[in-house]
């Protein structure tokens, strides 16, 4: 019995989260124009036009990044998530790695930054996982989920068609049903 259950992604969210990450760069282009110029009452780093340029320099780079890869994202066809028996083939995010065997998850666990929910999902080999990276920034994006959350493995529902909840749930009852079959 082949049992898929493909969830797609959501076009929206990833037009919204890319216009978010544009302005983003606006705002850090601004930064850098105006760092002479800024001024802030609230933090005395903030006067200093060289932590204001560093500052507009880094939001360009990371969100610059992160609106290239939503654009990209936006022409992706394949489903953001496949559950199935053999595992869960995760395609929603910049640090996804395909398959994730069942029979390599030990837990599955939730985490949340500022309002922003994740699957933390925690594996047995989890160096195998961060070397089936194939470029140098998803490998460090893995590297830091792993400092941070003990796992190199997070899935949100950011970019999905899919209420995070209901994927919490629907990931831990296929977990529980196929975790013991291979």
């Amino acid at each position: 019995m082949n049992n898929k259950i493909e969830i797609p992604l959501s076009k929206n969210k990833i037009i919204f989260l890319t216009i978010i990450s544009f302005l983003f760069v606006i705002a850090g282009i601004w930064l850098f124009v105006n760092a002479k110029n800024f001024q802030s009452n609230s933090l005395q780093l903030l006067r200093n036009p060289v932590v204001i340029k560093i500052t507009g320099i880094t939001g360009i780079l990371f969100f610059g990044t992160a609106g290239i890869y939503g654009v990209k994202k936006l022409f992706d066809k394949k489903p953001g998530l496949i559950i199935d028996q053999n595992g869960i083939t995760d395609n929603s995010n910049a640090s996804s790695i395909e398959l994730i065997e069942w029979k390599n998850i030990t837990n599955i666990q939730t985490g949340q930054v500022m309002s922003t929910k994740f699957l933390l999902i925690k594996v047995k080999n989890l160096e195998e996982y961060i070397e089936k990276s194939k470029n140098g920034l998803k490998t460090k994006l893995m590297k830091a989920n792993l400092r941070t959350y003990g796992t190199p493995i997070t899935i949100t529902s950011n970019t999905l068609k899919y209420n995070f909840n209901q994927l919490k749930n629907l990931i831990q009852i296929e977990f529980e049903k196929y975790k013991n079959t291979n």
